[in-house]
């Protein structure tokens, strides 16, 4: 079986598009995959009880206990490794992660970032689209490399930005996007594994 885990810091919407979409198409049966295991950095993580609901172990690690982002970054490793991960997803994880911890899943650790990458990296992506006048935006599903929101290219979705947007109106259309790419690029990738 082709585990997946996937990582949240919150709401985990793009988290539970995969999990649908997987129950949906019937990964487990298609490709031999399975959403394995739900870990977040903040017990309060809304999205834990989405995960706990579909019957997904749900882990918490969270941050705030380690003295180094290296120790934290070794027992989140420790913690995905223990569900044997085919693929461990970046849904929503606002942490930066040590090129160690990028290292270990090299290959297999993909992100998915609001905007057109390579534009917008960091935070903030629908202000700063909206601030320098952009026509478009999006979002960006990727490889992750030990550069921040860079990495090979797997899907982008397009979003016209629409004159009087607000940050939170364009956000609301880039997340519907999100929810649509991210599990399709997720299925094309378990496809060639």
């Amino acid at each position: 079986m082709k585990n997946i885990v996937i990582l949240i810091s919150g709401g985990g919407s793009n988290m539970a598009a995969i999990v649908k979409t997987a129950e949906r198409e019937g990964w487990q049966h298609k490709y031999g995959a399975q959403v394995a295991a739900v870990i977040s950095n903040k017990a309060s993580a809304a999205g834990l009880a989405f995960a706990r609901e579909q019957g997904i172990a749900t882990e918490v690690v969270d941050h705030k206990g380690f003295a180094s982002r290296e120790a934290f970054d070794a027992e989140l490793a420790a913690v995905i490794d223990r569900h044997q991960p085919a693929l461990v997803l970046l849904a929503g994880f606002m942490r930066i992660l040590t090129p160690a911890f990028v290292a270990h899943y090299q290959g297999r650790l993909l992100n998915i970032h609001p905007s057109l990458l390579p534009a917008f990296p960091g935070l903030h992506t629908h202000q700063q689209a909206i601030d320098a006048g952009c026509r478009f935006a999006g979002a960006t599903v990727h490889l992750v490399t030990a550069q921040l929101d860079h990495g090979p290219i797997l899907a982008q979705a397009v979003v016209p930005v629409l004159p009087g947007d607000s940050a939170e109106a364009l956000a609301a259309r880039v997340l519907t996007q999100e929810h649509r790419i991210y599990p399709q690029a997720v299925a094309e990738l378990l496809q060639k594994m």
